[in-house]
């Protein structure tokens, strides 16, 4: 049962038990080589990979969450549709070029060209026709107004990276750290302009002039048509948007249906969730990025041995993160992203979200998170992996959010997509690896001892779990005042603040107002 509380022993035994999950000596770094499956692989064992990366943006995401004057059912529905369209036109163009799918995150893809192994430049060109592949399809699997075509910016770069697992149980697809990966999703989003934007590592992979600025120089037509060219892609646009019109007659993508969760989210059944059957209500989201990942990889990937530490390092840490949003907070861990951890939490009845009760354990829980962050890193050194040079920095906000699983059957993807989603990610990136950020409607829903701890700025330094429960009670802030009472009398908090006669089980949302929260 979740406390709702942070406590550094239930922390240290945690921490204590993945470390020595993963002792350096079991850790395998091995050699990406022919036809090897990166599917499946065991936590200990990662893969030095030397491909080209292509991250994709879908730039109207915004626009399609924004179609509506309120956050309502409707706008919501719209968008997952759009993103579930595009998923599997873009899968399905992975399949047939041979491209290792790595993640489908809300607007954003990452995949990764392995093949053919012994030519960097033939990856490339390859890279950047599937690349054109993507924007050329998907210009053409739009439906309708509501569900218009997608505008797609690719971003690409090659290079080493250390290939791990990515999850556990049913979700243990591959993830690729080191600059490449960064670099590419760097590329992909930074600029509102569609086009393919290459690294200069890149360009000069395939004879490219460097040029100034990466972000605002994107290849020309005839720079895409001699690569495409040179790639020899067996398959066309027309070919993949015949076969995805083919697969919604057969499979068709049922209609969104919201209900809402009884809280905590950390009851939530992730593998129940599908087109028919997607959680909505408001609630908060949170974003915990490790911060100064790449450059620890970028440091340490060439040796085997510092490249057990990474792979050490990412799991311990993100392990910890996830225990205490979901076991600590109650709250329910979307996915891992990289070396980012995407969650949600709420706090009321399946009825009616307790704002000001559920921003405020947030609060604690981004302090708790901050606490057991260094306490983790503390502990990995001792143990011979030093990763202290790394940060953390967390952004969150509230609103209305959604909950489902997108994609083909058998395949399907966890989405959490909505325009508090889009802002918890960018209060995130306004961090430091020192530093937390609350969003605006947070703020302003927030008690005032939140919109105190974290000052008109909305962004503090250095808020650890002991600071934010300390600051939070001095204020007479209720969620703060029962877990430091729990820390006095160790005792179990119930599951929320007031305890219900009943729970509700889930329900259509039915908003108060239409299209709309009330």
């Amino acid at each position: 049962m979740a406390t709702r509380s942070w406590n550094k022993d239930r922390a240290t035994k945690r921490i204590d038990s993945r470390i020595g999950e993963l002792p350096l000596n079991e850790i395998e770094i091995k050699e990406y080589v022919r036809d090897t499956d990166l599917a499946n692989l065991p936590r200990h064992v990662a893969y030095r990979v030397d491909g080209v990366h292509v991250y994709a943006d879908i730039l109207n995401l915004s626009d399609m969450l924004h179609a509506t004057d309120v956050e309502g059912e409707t706008c919501h529905r719209r968008t997952l549709r759009f993103l579930n369209l595009h998923y599997r036109a873009v899968y399905r163009i992975l399949g047939r070029v041979g491209a290792i799918f790595v993640d489908f995150h809300n607007q954003r893809l990452h995949s990764v060209v392995a093949k053919p192994y012994d030519s960097e430049s033939e990856r490339l060109y390859k890279g950047i026709a599937m690349g054109q592949l993507i924007i050329d399809v998907l210009a053409q699997t739009g439906e309708d107004a509501d569900h218009p075509a997608a505008k797609v910016r690719i971003g690409v770069d090659t290079g080493k990276a250390l290939a791990v697992n990515n999850g556990r149980r049913g979700h243990r697809e591959p993830l690729f750290l080191g600059e490449p990966a960064n670099h590419a999703a760097k590329r992909a989003s930074g600029g509102k302009a569609t086009g393919i934007y290459l690294t200069n590592g890149a360009r000069k992979a395939i004879g490219l002039k460097k040029v100034d600025n990466e972000d605002t120089t994107p290849l020309t037509a005839a720079e895409i048509s001699d690569c495409q060219k040179k790639a020899r892609l067996d398959v066309t646009a027309d070919v993949i948007v015949k076969e995805w019109k083919d697969d919604l007659e057969k499979t068709p993508i049922g209609s969104f249906e919201f209900s809402s969760h009884t809280p905590p989210f950390s009851t939530l059944d992730m593998e129940q969730l599908s087109a028919k059957n997607s959680r909505r209500q408001d609630a908060v989201t949170v974003y915990a990025d490790l911060d100064g990942f790449t450059a620890y990889v970028t440091k340490n990937i060439a040796s085997d041995d510092s490249a057990k530490d990474v792979v050490r390092a990412l799991h311990v840490l993100r392990s910890e993160l996830d225990a205490v949003l979901h076991t600590d907070f109650a709250g329910r861990k979307v996915r891992f992203i990289g070396d980012c951890v995407h969650g949600l939490s709420v706090e009321g009845t399946a009825i009616t979200t307790d704002e000001k009760e559920t921003i405020s354990n947030l609060t604690l829980c981004a302090g708790g998170m901050r606490s057991s962050f260094a306490l983790a890193l503390t502990k990995l050194k001792e143990k011979g992996t030093d990763a202290t040079s790394l940060g953390l920095a967390i952004g969150f906000e509230y609103g209305p959010m959604n909950v489902t699983r997108l994609g083909m059957k058998g395949e399907l993807v966890r989405c959490s997509a909505s325009r508090g989603v889009l802002v918890a990610e960018k209060e995130q990136s306004r961090c430091a690896g020192n530093e937390t950020a609350i969003g605006p409607i947070a703020y302003a829903k927030g008690s005032d001892a939140v919109q105190s701890v974290f000052g008109s700025a909305r962004k503090r330094k250095g808020l650890t779990y002991e600071t934010a429960v300390k600051e939070l009670s001095e204020k007479d802030d209720r969620a703060a005042k029962a877990s430091k009472a729990l820390d006095s009398a160790g005792l179990l908090k119930p599951a929320t603040t007031a305890i219900p006669a009943f729970t509700f089980p889930n329900r259509p949302t039915g908003p108060a107002k239409p299209d709309g929260f009330a």
